[in-house]
């Protein structure tokens, strides 16, 4: 208790930071890669979980340690509590940003797949990471094409009234300015996707 008789929290400066013996660099050092964080953002039905889970398998194949965090299952774990307006996928995209940096910090190729459809959550995300460290690729499917796709009939279900804030419908999604990759799954299948992918990291010196 302070001394108004309020609990303190968090937020009364009693936390500490401690630093550790093994550090980021140790760890990328034991696992022999450069840690970083490949984001896909894109339109729901873009291929962004596709692309990426074929992306981790072509870098464990090449021996890399790696991690996929994607939208819908981190939803049914640590993001369980969070809904869809605005205010929820802001607080979505800080967590998921703040434990892609926990993976880097372990050394760890992190690819991550969602939605993220604000400019200011995905500079969020990288303003955590080092410089070179965070990749963004904006999977560029066209709305057209994912609505034609609609893997889960989520588009059909907005176009109905039966889901509200759905990106693309009846909330935004800003486009990356300058992405570090931007690949149009709506002309190119998963392979050449995929070893666009390959190349630009290998590129940058992070495979």
């Amino acid at each position: 208790m302070s001394g108004n008789g309020k609990a303190t929290t968090a937020k009364d400066n009693n936390l500490t930071w401690h630093d550790h013996k093994v550090t980021k660099e140790v760890r990328a050092a034991q696992k022999k890669q450069k840690p970083c964080v490949i984001w896909f953002t894109g339109l729901s039905g873009s291929g962004k979980s596709t692309l990426a889970n074929a992306l981790e398998a072509k870098l464990v194949e090449m021996g890399h340690h790696t991690y996929l965090l994607d939208g819908d299952n981190v939803r049914h774990g640590l993001n369980k509590d969070l809904g869809f307006s605005d205010t929820d996928r802001i607080e979505n995209i800080r967590r998921i940003g703040e434990a892609a940096k926990l993976f880097v910090d372990a050394g760890i190729i992190v690819i991550t797949a969602f939605i993220s459809p604000f400019k200011s959550d995905r500079q969020m995300a990288r303003n955590l990471l080092g410089q070179g460290e965070f990749i963004e690729v904006h999977v560029d499917a066209p709305l057209a094409v994912c609505e034609r796709r609609d893997p889960k009939g989520l588009y059909a279900k907005a176009r109905a009234g039966q889901i509200r804030q759905f990106t693309g419908i009846d909330s935004p999604y800003e486009q990356p300015e300058s992405p570090e990759l931007r690949l149009n799954t709506g002309e190119l299948d998963v392979a050449s996707c995929t070893a666009l992918l390959a190349s630009e990291l290998s590129k940058r010196g992070l495979i």
